[in-house]
């Protein structure tokens, strides 16, 4: 279905693009395959035409949503007729420094061994044909930094899918604290990587609100469903937020542990106190917020929290939840 569309889409831009003149909703549905195969002819019944009406209106909606110049043209007779000017949808050259093309280059080697790949190569080489200094080599062996976004997941492929093609998704989830997974129906926003690890942003629909999943805890498929999003998509700018926050990044509280002396330096960079006790032990006070009992239990056995009690009550859960497997 979404190969369909796109390639309807495609021809419906081929075909406004290429025209010297307007081009009436009739001409469009008698020159565009997809349109043909689906209703038939511009002659056919009303009911179909009523149905081509609508899907048209869609797929102009689209590609104006996705940055294409349709004009709306009305004749001297009254007729409505439609094009997209080369000169309005052509975009300006492109020249890059050499500060900017090593950006771009840095950007794309951090997909280099991930799905993206492809995608990122292709893209550097039309960036050289536009005219990319060729004294930038991107994929240079000695260039000094190597970023890397690791992608094991199973998951992150059809995610990435739904979100882009704005389907929800129906899967498997195993909370921290949960001996078994449980299944999710979730409309997908985003894809975000936090302190290496991958997390979808999305709407909850069992649970009517906004959640974070991250991917390492997803079971099983990833299964796509039908039907539109029951909510708006917040911009890309909030769901960052949305991820900081669950990810542990925007504290608004304190929290007291005690830490072994000599482990756990994470922790006490954190820390905005910390106090030796003796016998081994330190006590720390760092920044608390969502996600700091997850981060705590990877300390195990060297971390013990003493306040607040929630916090502590947490970390306790997370670690019976381990321990049964």
């Amino acid at each position: 279905m979404a190969i369909a569309k796109a390639e309807r889409l495609m021809n419906l831009a081929l075909c406004l693009l290429g025209t010297r003149r307007p081009l009436s909703k009739r001409e469009l549905r008698d020159s565009i395959e997809a349109y043909v195969e689906a209703f038939g002819p511009g002659n056919g019944a009303g009911g179909s035409d009523d149905s081509f009406n609508r899907m048209f209106e869609r797929d102009k909606d689209d590609l104006r949503e996705l940055g294409l110049v349709i004009e709306t043209v009305e004749s001297l007779d009254g007729d409505i007729g439609y094009l997209a000017r080369r000169d309005s949808n052509r975009l300006p050259p492109i020249t890059l420094d050499a500060e900017e093309a090593a950006a771009l280059g840095v950007a794309a080697k951090v997909w280099q061994q991930a799905r993206l790949a492809g995608a990122a190569s292709g893209a550097l080489q039309k960036l050289r044909a536009a005219g990319l200094p060729e004294d930038v080599d991107p994929y240079g062996p000695h260039g000094a930094l190597e970023p890397r976004i690791p992608v094991h997941e199973a998951a992150f492929e059809p995610l990435m899918l739904a979100c882009r093609d704005r389907r929800p998704v129906v899967f498997d989830y195993r909370k921290a604290t949960a001996a078994h997974p449980e299944q999710r129906h979730v409309e997908p926003w985003a894809l975000e990587c936090w302190r290496g690890h991958w997390y979808l942003a999305g709407w909850d629909r069992d649970r009517g609100a906004e959640r974070v999943f991250r991917l390492s805890r997803i079971t099983g498929k990833v299964r796509s469903r039908g039907g539109r999003y029951t909510g708006d998509v917040p911009d890309v700018v909030t769901v960052r937020e949305t991820v900081a926050g669950w990810a542990g990044e925007i504290a608004d509280r304190s929290a007291r542990i005690r830490l072994r002396s000599g482990a756990g330096y994470p922790l006490r960079a954190k820390a905005t106190a910390v106090r030796e006790l003796g016998d081994g032990w330190d006590e720390l006070e760092i920044p608390y917020g969502h996600g700091l009992d997850a981060w705590l239990v990877e300390f195990g056995p060297d971390v013990v929290v003493l306040e607040p009690a929630e916090l502590r009550a947490d970390v306790v859960d997370r670690l019976r939840a381990v321990a049964k497997g």
